[in-house]
């Protein structure tokens, strides 16, 4: 059976609260937020509380993050930035309307999605706007006629998103100006990724497109049968993504065709590319790896609870965040046993993916804002 993140949000209370888990790491610092940690120890060392920030807030959008700042976006509308040293309120900013997306963070701005309007009545209209990262300040707004449904992705130039209502655009993202725009007949549901010089979105009717960053020019497509929620994994000219269809695929640029595609039990919301294959969270509960040459099935290993985000990973380990379950689960990439168990406290509700910034792994669930960090 079919399954999306927007199902699942909708089991959660509306008024519960954001927490989100800081992981501290003791090395490996990157300068944004991503999706991966350089050292795999530090995902398997035990961890303690360092420090709480309380909300009665929550939204199922992944915060953005830089080496110093996360940015939690709220459900009143509010974004929210944090030291993330110590978790102490630098500033908020009324962005205005509800967020439609999860933000982004560069050098220079943090860059929020808001729709307005009834969501049950299409299309909704939307803002984009680029904030400040110091002070929250709006740097520029641009009005578009459909919310940006999706997601929000950055290279050097440009800001990339897809609207509700089929249109794809990369903007300036210094001055919020139109740099292209392509028109589809269909929903954009997941977070466009940006590789070299590509731009990759996926679609709810199935469909994967590259792009041209400069020109919006199409490099190459394929169609699913089923919808493509998670972002895909780009690693060596190699294209991997998961659909709703059960199924993983890998596709060559190179050679512009399919090498493989392995089939799972159930939708596949995410997938991450690994030093030895590639990571696919199924909501089937269970966690695949596969190899990245034949998709031939490494191992798999059953989670608490479906998985609804993408895991962070390190060299050697991965952490998942099952959904309706009190803990965070990270597996061992070379034999997919269970290398750490985190308890949250609490029971997940939340599809935001885990996060990694500065050394630090955040994650969130309701409740709170915990802060856990590996002992000296």
């Amino acid at each position: 059976m079919q399954a999306s993140p927007e199902k699942f949000r909708r089991l959660a209370p509306r008024n519960a609260s954001l927490l989100l888990v800081v992981l501290a790491a003791v090395s490996g610092a990157v300068s944004s937020a991503t999706t991966k940690v350089e050292d795999g120890s530090t995902l398997s060392r035990p961890l303690t509380i360092a420090w709480r920030y309380e909300t009665d807030q929550t939204t199922d959008f992944t915060p953005a993050a830089d080496a110093h700042t996360v940015f939690i976006p709220m459900s009143s509308g509010v974004l929210v930035a944090l030291n993330a040293a110590d978790g102490k309120l630098v500033w908020r900013a009324e962005a205005g309307g509800n967020f439609s997306a999860a933000p982004i963070a560069d050098e220079r701005s943090v860059f929020v999605a808001q729709r307005s309007g009834e969501p049950d009545r299409k299309p909704v209209s939307g803002t984009l706007r680029a904030l400040s990262k110091t002070t929250g300040v709006t740097l520029w707004m641009r009005t578009l006629p459909a919310s940006v449904s999706a997601g929000l992705a950055v290279d050097p130039v440009s800001l990339f998103g897809a609207g509700s209502d089929g249109h794809v655009y990369a903007f300036d993202k210094r001055t919020g100006l139109v740099l292209w725009s392509n028109q589809y007949e269909e929903e954009f549901s997941a977070p466009p990724i940006v590789a070299g010089d590509h731009v990759y979105f996926g679609s709810k009717a199935g469909t994967v497109r590259a792009l041209n960053v400069k020109t919006g020019q199409l490099a190459w497509q394929y169609k699913t049968r089923g919808a493509i929620e998670g972002p895909v994994a780009v690693s060596d000219n190699v294209v991997y993504f998961g659909s709703a269809d059960g199924n993983v695929y890998a596709f060559s640029e190179i050679r512009s065709k399919l090498l493989w595609h392995r089939r799972t039990g159930a939708a596949v919301q995410a997938v991450a590319a690994v030093p030895n294959g590639v990571l696919a969270a199924s909501l089937d509960n269970f966690a695949y790896l596969l190899s990245l040459n034949k998709g031939s099935l490494v191992w798999r290993r059953q989670l608490p609870g479906r998985i609804l985000s993408r895991p962070i990973t390190a060299a050697d380990a991965a952490l998942f965040t099952p959904f309706s379950t009190d803990q965070a689960i990270v597996l061992n990439l070379r034999d997919g046993k269970t290398a750490n168990t985190l308890m949250l406290g609490e029971e997940n509700s939340s599809a935001a993916a885990p996060i990694s910034a500065n050394g630090l792994v955040l994650i969130t669930i309701p409740h709170g804002l915990l802060a856990f960090s590996a002992p000296h």
